[in-house]
């Protein structure tokens, strides 16, 4: 490691250490001279020798390994970002990635995605459960808000649902491309472990699906244009694209942006026909 990376190492873990109240600790406040805590305390918090951790902080303990860096990332509660940082700067790379289950999306990005009043929007884990989605994808794509939780699947959809079947002008080119990018997730994610329950009911479920998955394609999801054929507004053409949610590599966003003036009218019309379907609020 480069000496101008041992020195932004120690001291990022000199001042994040500054920044922890020993009070919180249950350790005594008196005679101390700097704030935080001290060297020695977060040596035995991470489990490693206080001389390593002050070579460390003062930039001539070489390179520590993943192992240590994730105790000591532990020891000061470091936040994900934080820790990502430790890493950077303590092995060139950052970690691995720890896959966390997601139940839900902020109230924020919900309203990000109900402003796309025209573009079918979702937000998608590793694992391609919809976890949000806007009034457009629930008119033009699928009712999530009418399915339970765990089937809101986008495979389960794409394999085991005959009307998601049926809106596809080529189902198999779509599947293979929806398994092999759900791989790619998955596997980016740390998810792999995750997904091995619902790999084997739809392998299970779907001789399909069990051949698509035992090609071992990988693909990017991106950007690219998408067909469906609707019941009742026929042929809509979208332009598509993915995108990272900061802050939360579980999850993804996708929108479908209406490809040309007339396949924005068909939306506009499914949605109109759909609220007009809704019952009148009370005036009580």
């Amino acid at each position: 490691m480069p000496a101008s990376h041992d020195k932004l190492l120690g001291a990022f873990l000199k001042d994040r250490r500054a920044r922890l109240d020993p009070a919180a600790f249950g350790i005594a406040l008196n005679r101390r001279r700097t704030p935080g805590l001290r060297r020695e305390e977060v040596a035995q918090r991470a489990h490693i020798s206080t001389t390593w951790y002050t070579w460390l902080e003062q930039g001539r303990g070489g390179a520590p390994s993943a192992e240590v860096l994730e105790r000591i990332a532990r020891a000061l509660m470091l936040t994900d970002a934080e820790r990502e940082h430790l890493f950077l700067l303590g092995l060139g790379r950052p970690p691995e990635v720890r896959y966390q289950e997601a139940d839900g999306v902020t109230p924020r990005l919900q309203r990000v995605l109900d402003a796309l009043e025209l573009s079918p929007a979702l937000v998608k884990t590793a694992t391609w459960d919809v976890v949000a989605w806007n009034r457009a994808a629930a008119v033009v794509l699928t009712d999530y808000g009418s399915l339970a939780p765990e089937q809101r699947n986008i495979l389960r959809l794409v394999f085991c649902d005959p009307k998601v079947r049926a809106a596809q002008f080529d189902w198999e080119q779509v599947a293979r491309f929806v398994v092999a990018a759900f791989r790619a997730d998955a596997a980016r994610a740390g998810a792999a472990a995750r997904v091995e329950a619902l790999v084997d009911e739809l392998c299970r479920l779907s001789p399909e699906f069990e051949t698509m998955w035992r090609d071992h394609d990988v693909r990017s999801y991106g950007e690219g244009v998408k067909r469906l054929r609707h019941l009742t507004a026929g042929s809509i053409a979208f332009e598509y694209s993915a995108f990272a949610v900061d802050g939360r590599p579980d999850l993804g966003m996708v929108v479908y942006n209406p490809a040309t003036p007339e396949d924005a009218e068909r939306i506009k019309t499914l949605i109109d026909a759909q609220a007009a379907t809704l019952p009148m609020p009370s005036s009580s």
